[in-house]
């Protein structure tokens, strides 16, 4: 009987433990599911947030506007019906300061550098309108965007045309425009100075003029002249005819005209200029230029005698004739900018480029000059209003010691004038 009690007992104890066993197997089964389902509601919530984000970022970035058109039509009408049918030299000359003869010759010397690409994805702007582009602009000092909108064409085409016109100047054709006169020129310049002017010898007269310009941030102190506004100096060296046939326009406004001259290149091939030498009251005087007070006196640039209680009639009198001569270089200033009209302005060329600008313009003007285009008086009157507004500096006197050989020759010249030609008075 207990026997059987236990064995009852055993069987209760092992059925209860198997029971316990599943329960717990279920609980075990029960809570890994819940755990699943706790997994993937998060993996479910995380990749709702990912997408709602990126819906959210593309919904809120800009959308690229399609083209409309693959080329605006812009009016050609200026340069295909006025400036090709209708404009006559006169016309030609207000808007590009040369007639339409001058004109294509100028193109056939730029050819090698403004002609157009043979394949192009549009048709290619021609040849003389691309020269015409480039005269418009340097004759008016006018904005790209004006200019483009006179053309016809797009103000980033107006800018390249004028940087690929300069460019080519610079590299190809200045020299064929400017370019130190040989032994022979020379003897002729000093022949037809002589004639006008009664000094002998005289190669070319050299004076500096400041070009606004549009300075960098840094640095911009270099370029501020004694008038206040930044510069280019432009130095140059003209004939009797004047034409420029040495310029320098590297250094910035605040260089004195002495320093230019020192930094130039005229200055460091002076010994290779024409001599000729002549003597005159006993000295042997070579071929010169004059300047103004801002020069050194030396052997070959002669300048006048400084103003004091102390000054002979004789020295003063040579004054004058210097001075009288020296009007050639200045009247060559006025016909640059009367012509260039982008030299009396702060253009929007950057500064490190305006060098080439303003040689291309010196270029430009021994072009016309060559081919005897005539100065419109209407020209050099605006260009004068222009001019005192920035007001050029005044010449800083050079205070570096004579050179003797250049006394002796400045005073060799001084007795021929006086013995030779009546005294002046300024």
């Amino acid at each position: 009987m207990a026997n059987r009690e236990q064995g009852e007992a055993t069987s209760l104890y092992y059925s209860c433990m198997m029971v316990i066993g599943v329960q717990r197997m279920q609980i075990a089964l029960l809570a890994d599911l819940i755990t699943e389902r706790r997994r993937r509601r998060r993996r479910y919530m995380e990749n709702l947030i990912l997408k709602t984000n990126l819906l959210l970022h593309f919904a809120n970035a800009p959308q690229r506007s399609r083209r409309k058109v693959w080329m605006k039509s812009r009016s050609k009408v200026f340069w295909e019906r006025d400036v090709l049918t209708l404009f006559d030299d006169e016309d030609w000359k207000t808007n590009f300061r040369m007639t339409r003869k001058s004109f294509h010759k100028l193109c056939g010397i730029m050819e090698g550098v403004m002609k157009p690409a043979e394949v192009t994805v549009r048709a290619p702007i021609p040849l003389e309108m691309r020269v015409a582009i480039v005269l418009y602009k340097l004759a008016s000092c006018a904005e790209h965007r004006v200019v483009a909108n006179q053309f016809g064409v797009h103000s980033s085409t107006v800018k390249k045309m004028v940087y690929q016109f300069c460019d080519g100047m610079v590299t190809s054709a200045l020299e064929h425009f400017i370019k130190v006169p040989t032994t022979e020129e020379a003897i002729g310049i000093a022949t037809r100075f002589e004639q006008k002017f009664n000094i002998p010898q005289i190669i070319g007269c050299i004076d500096g003029t400041h070009i606004p310009v549009l300075p960098p941030s840094d640095g911009h102190k270099d370029f501020v002249n004694r008038k206040g506004w930044p510069s280019y100096v432009l130095q140059g060296v003209v004939d009797d005819m004047h034409r420029f046939w040495s310029i320098s326009c590297k250094m910035p406004g605040s260089a004195h005209d002495d320093n230019v001259l020192r930094q130039s290149t005229l200055f460091s091939q002076a010994h290779q200029l024409p001599k000729e030498p002549r003597e005159i009251n006993g000295v042997s005087i070579g071929h010169f230029l004059l300047g103004d007070p801002a020069y050194p006196l030396m052997d070959w640039i002669m300048k006048g005698y400084t103003h004091s209680p102390n000054i002979t009639p004789e020295q003063e009198s040579f004054n004058v004739y210097l001075s009288s001569a020296r009007t050639t270089v200045e009247i060559a200033f006025e016909r640059l900018k009367s012509r260039w009209r982008v030299l009396m302005k702060r253009s929007d060329f950057h500064y490190s480029f305006t060098p080439k600008v303003i040689a291309t313009c010196c270029a430009l003007h021994n072009f016309c000059e060559n081919e005897k285009e005539v100065v419109n008086p209407n020209w050099s009157g605006e260009a004068a209003t222009l001019a005192s507004n920035p007001p050029q500096p005044s010449v800083r006197v050079n205070n570096h010691a004579d050179d003797t050989n250049g006394q002796r020759i400045r005073a060799a010249l001084t007795d021929y004038l006086s013995a030779n030609f009546p005294l002046r008075r300024p």
